[in-house]
């Protein structure tokens, strides 16, 4: 692929994301027997764009704070500490991965 600026690329993750929550509101809105205005679908996608923004600058904050110049599992963690549930199903989805590469291993 050619050099794709930054703009470019921002482009087309939202668009992207528009189409993606486009979809997700035309399923629920048929299985609902209810209608969505473009609009609506437009207004959904700018503001989940804004918060994966946030999180986005968090967890690379969480982790220039940690010294890493990756992002670590800990870092979403720390990320979703105020959210107990979703706190939970990280964690459980962590330790299942971890539990899996440790049994790999033994093998």
């Amino acid at each position: 692929m050619a050099n794709v600026s930054d703009d470019e690329r921002r482009d087309r993750l939202k668009s992207a994301l528009w189409f993606s929550v486009g979809k997700i509101v035309d399923e629920e809105s048929m299985r609902r027997n209810m209608n969505a205005t473009p609009q609506f679908i437009a207004a959904l996608t700018e503001m989940l764009w804004t918060q994966l923004e946030n999180i986005a600058i968090d967890l690379e904050s969480f982790s220039n704070h940690a010294g890493r110049t990756n992002v670590s599992t800990d870092d979403v963690l720390l990320l979703a500490r105020r959210n107990d549930d979703l706190h939970a199903m990280i964690k459980d989805a962590i330790d299942k991965q971890k539990a899996q590469k440790q049994n790999k291993r033994k093998r």
